[in-house]
């Protein structure tokens, strides 16, 4: 009958890169014993980073679940990726689960991946627990970090442990519930009385966590102020309850790798964050009734339809597709059929497991609230609802962002077009940041992603799995092209040479549309001055023109063109001949419209060290970026926004690099689009006249 939902903890572990989520997933993996030998980043032996290209760059590229038990619960952790080209598998994965541990480096503090983790938690209403890891390192600061936390993100954080000592000095925790030291050896805890040192610090600690606690209950609040300590199943259920309801963040901290604090923070896990059952009675699950076209709760209870989601899929060349997903209702069973409502197909399910990296553990059924995998499925990608034939159900699907960057790839090998589609269709379904296509125009294949180190581990994986490598062109920027005025022009097409002629003559007016609008095409023809089935060709001949460019070969963009007049022949009027006039039409008209190209501008934020603050200012706007603002973040970083042109940003990590001796960091989204300076322009155009010419 499968787990029982309201021991099940489905849990995400989010951070910036390089805050030790999978050396804490490890630690929290080998205290429950759930595997025999703890592994480590620098052994290269981790349960939750084993593929090679994870391995060899010593961080998380890709999302990978694990499950362990403790305390009589089931805790089903995703291991996610915390590097800024790879929060997309991140975000995708928040949705399948209930509650969140956030890590944060005790020396690092809070990063700018850290804020887009933490802002993806609030999308999904997840509430989470803040662990403030590497309290071993040199300048770690438990009091810095937790202060980071609570000014980045206005959060309320409620310390429940706190370390004693700090750097080389750590030596164990301070349980403030129970008011107890715990000293650990070999990763195992030994409660011991608090050392006189730290009692101070404890008590008053402690006494904050109080305070805190009792402002989201007025009870105990009330009690408090009277003089009345709360009992600790009081705290306890105060803190659930503000956890749950988002108004605290638990906080506790430790040492991952040195295996220290993470018992503390498993209890806190089952004590602090929702069962599938709690969540969904506090905010329920809703999904699309597809027969009945309305939306429907979704209830964690075994007696109702299956209903399930994929949130994950895995593409490996020998084993065939390896489906992860999140079950919501109703109890699974290895030989189930389904239908995939996504794609309205039939699925039959085969042989379930649950994962832990990539080992693999049977189960014959799998209940509500449960994660498991299976493989070889046909048809299901990521974000697909599956279900019960029979009352069929569609979740919400989490939209991809946008592509920031694109390659022009091909082959090395001659031939080898079609092993390169087949390979990157596949690495597609495991990504669905990922983008592929041929371009129309060049008959390029086109690779887009979240950056370039995201497109450059995609072709290491393509050369790895299906054993083909490609190269790849300069990247492609997405440049448009519109109109600055309105303007008239006649488009007449006229051609006789023997036998039946061509004959279409149209009148159009350009207008320029606000910037986002897209293309609107009025018909005003009346009189029959054009044959109306005519119409739809001057269009299509104006669309056709609009994709090929009217100065530098771009699509045309936020334009309204209204067809007012023109003239046509009995005989030899055709569909072709005013798709042909309504193209001559566009391209007479595009001089006197001020036809310009515009270019895609990306919203940057850069955090670095103050001393490169200048550096880093002067060279966006050598980049003809606009500074938006500078804020300054803990430990004396400072956050620089700015608007940038894209083809400014390409190989801009490398720069950043340079800039601040590696320690600055940065994140780069869509804004819109801008006109390009003249001087730009001219380049662009000359350039496509030079292809125009080798072609």
């Amino acid at each position: 009958m499968g787990i029982d939902v309201g021991k099940i903890r489905n849990i995400a572990v989010i951070a910036g890169g390089g805050a030790g989520k999978t050396s804490l997933v490890e630690a929290i993996l080998y205290d429950t014993k759930a595997i025999e030998r703890m592994g480590s980043i620098d052994t290269e032996n981790t349960t939750t980073d084993f593929e090679p290209e994870e391995i060899n760059r010593k961080f998380s590229i890709s999302s990978a679940p694990a499950f362990c038990d403790w305390n009589g619960h089931r805790i089903n952790l995703v291991d996610t990726p915390g590097f800024i080209n790879f929060l997309e598998d991140t975000k995708c994965c928040l949705g399948a689960v209930e509650g969140a541990v956030v890590v944060v480096g005790a020396r690092v503090g809070v990063k700018a991946e850290t804020g887009k983790v933490w802002q993806y938690a609030d999308q999904y209403n997840l509430p989470r627990i803040v662990f403030i890891n590497k309290m071993e390192k040199e300048n770690a600061s438990f009091q810095t970090a937790v202060e980071g936390v609570e000014k980045s993100y206005g959060a309320s954080l409620v310390p429940l442990t706190v370390p004693m000592g700090e750097g080389p000095a750590f030596s164990g925790v301070i349980d403030l519930l129970k008011m107890k030291s715990i000293t650990f050896r070999d990763g195992k805890p030994s409660e011991g009385e608090i050392p006189g040192e730290y009692k101070e610090f404890a008590d008053e600690s402690r006494k904050q966590l109080i305070e805190k606690v009792a402002e989201s209950d007025d009870d105990m609040l009330e009690k408090y102020l009277e003089g009345t300590d709360p009992t600790e199943d009081e705290i306890n259920k105060g803190i659930k309850t503000g956890t749950l309801a988002r108004t605290i963040v638990p906080v506790l901290c430790g040492s991952a790798t040195g295996n220290v604090g993470i018992q503390p923070l498993l209890d806190t896990i089952v004590s602090c964050l929702p069962s599938p059952a709690e969540s969904a009675a506090q905010t329920p699950v809703m999904a699309r009734d597809t027969k009945a076209d309305d939306d429907k709760e979704i209830k964690p209870s075994a007696d109702q339809p299956v209903s399930l989601k994929v949130f994950k899929t895995i593409a490996d060349p020998f084993a065939g597709k390896l489906t992860i997903f999140r079950v919501y209702s109703g109890i699974l069973k290895s030989d189930s059929n389904l239908i995939n409502t996504t794609r309205d197909r039939k699925e039959k399910m085969g042989n379930m497991f649950y994962l832990n990296g990539k080992k693999q553990v049977p189960v014959k059924e799998v209940g509500p609230g449960e994660i498991a995998a299976v493989a070889k499925l046909k048809e299901a990608q990521t974000g697909d609802s599956m279900s019960d034939p029979a009352n069929p159900v569609l979740f919400e699907v989490v939209k991809s962002a946008d592509p920031m960057i694109s390659y022009a790839i091909e082959p090395k090998s001659r031939g080898d077009e079609e092993k390169v589609g087949t390979g990157l269709y596949r690495l597609l379904e495991e990504d669905p940041a990922l983008k592929f296509h041929r371009d129309e125009e060049s008959g390029e294949m086109i690779l887009g992603g979240t950056g370039q180190m995201h497109i450059e581990i995609t072709l290491e994986k393509l050369k790895r799995k299906f054993g083909v490598e490609v190269n790849m062109k300069s990247p492609k920027i997405p440049y448009r092209e519109t109109i600055k005025k309105s303007a008239s022009a006649q488009g007449r097409y006229k051609k006789q040479s023997g036998g039946r002629g061509q004959f279409g003559d149209c009148w159009i007016k350009l207008e320029p549309q606000p910037r986002g609008a897209g293309f609107e095409f009025v018909n005003q023809i009346v009189g029959g001055a054009i044959p109306r089935q005519y119409i739809p060709a001057v269009e299509k001949g104006i669309v056709a023109k609009m994709k090929d460019g009217l100065i530098a070969g771009n699509p045309v963009v936020d334009m309204k063109v209204t067809l007012y007049d023109g003239s046509y022949h009995s005989v030899d009027s055709s569909e072709m001949a005013f798709k042909i006039a309504g193209s001559m039409a566009l391209q007479k008209a595009a001089p006197d419209a001020k036809a310009t190209i515009l270019e895609p501008i990306v919203k940057v934020e850069v955090n670095t060290p103050e001393e490169f603050l200048g550096n880093v200012i002067g060279d966006l706007n050598s980049k003809r970026g606009k500074v938006q603002g500078v804020e300054s973040l803990q430990g004396g970083d400072q956050q620089v926004s700015a608007l940038v042109p894209m083809a400014e940003m390409l190989t801009y990590a490398n720069q950043l690099n340079s800039l601040t001796s590696g320690q600055g960091m940065y994140t780069m989204e869509s804004s819109h689009y801008e006109e390009v300076p003249a001087h730009v322009a001219q380049q662009l155009i000359a350039a496509k006249e030079e292809e125009k010419k080798e072609a």
